[in-house]
């Protein structure tokens, strides 16, 4: 695929440089092939290449930008949720009960031990077979801090018995439209608090006391379960061919 053709496919300025991968295997639908358009990210004005970028589907990783391409499937969907819409559902409402003694920390993109740790015990235990499952310490710095755009960590501490522990974390973006949840793991240990959903959750009211009307979720993919999850945190939104559409994935 030509540059032009990319540009004009994804409604890309001419200027921008962008490239497309060779076909890899799928990570989320088997027998099925993906390929990625990416950009790179930096300068002074990468914050806003961000924002604009991700409102057009595309989705962050360290200092790449990049959005499915692939040739026959159509399967990933971008999708947000409209924060000042959002009313959890008497089983979330537990869930945020259940994580009232929770304290919220925001810090900036500086990689920790103390993430280190969460991250590799969640991952050891929930994708152990997965493309990060091999991640050392450097190698997660590098994902938290090889950043030229508005980023931050969100932590999620337990204080109790005048102890400290972090039980969960969120990389989140911060765009001119809303909070852009890049990643988001938590200690396995705590099953019952629902910890990926109260972050979520939790991300909605951080974007309504930030004045942020959106909470970017990445990608909701057809037919993988592992993506179910993002289509019960309605009202959504989906990225279509003609814009942002509310409705139910």
């Amino acid at each position: 695929m030509r540059k032009e053709d990319i540009n004009q496919r994804f409604g890309l300025d001419a200027g921008n440089d962008f490239y497309i991968t060779a076909p890899a295997p799928c990570p989320y639908l088997a027998g099925r092939y993906e390929r990625k358009v990416f950009s790179f990210l930096g300068g002074d004005k990468a914050s806003i290449a961000n924002s604009t970028l991700t409102r057009r589907g595309f989705r962050r990783s360290q200092n790449i930008i990049y959005i499915p391409a692939c040739e026959r499937c159509t399967a990933c969907t971008a999708v947000r949720i409209l924060a000042d819409d959002f009313e959890p559902s008497k089983s979330r409402r537990r869930i945020l009960r259940r994580n009232g003694d929770l304290v919220r920390r925001l810090r900036p993109a500086k990689a920790t031990s103390d993430q280190f740790s969460v991250l590799r015990t969640y991952l050891d235990h929930r994708h152990a077979d997965g493309g990060m499952a091999e991640m050392t310490v450097l190698d997660y710095a590098a994902m938290v801090e090889e950043t030229a755009v508005d980023t931050m960590i969100v932590e999620y501490w337990l204080e109790q018995d005048g102890r400290e522990q972090l039980l969960a974390a969120a990389l989140t973006d911060r765009l001119e439209d809303g909070l852009s949840m890049v990643y988001s793991f938590f200690d396995p240990d705590h099953a019952r608090r629902s910890l990926g959903q109260f972050m979520i959750m939790d991300h909605v009211t951080l974007a309504r006391d930030l004045n942020l009307p959106h909470i970017y979720l990445g990608y909701w993919v057809k037919g993988s379960t592992k993506m179910d999850y993002k289509a019960d945190f309605e009202p959504l939104e989906h990225l279509t061919k003609d814009g942002w559409k509310r409705s139910s994935v």
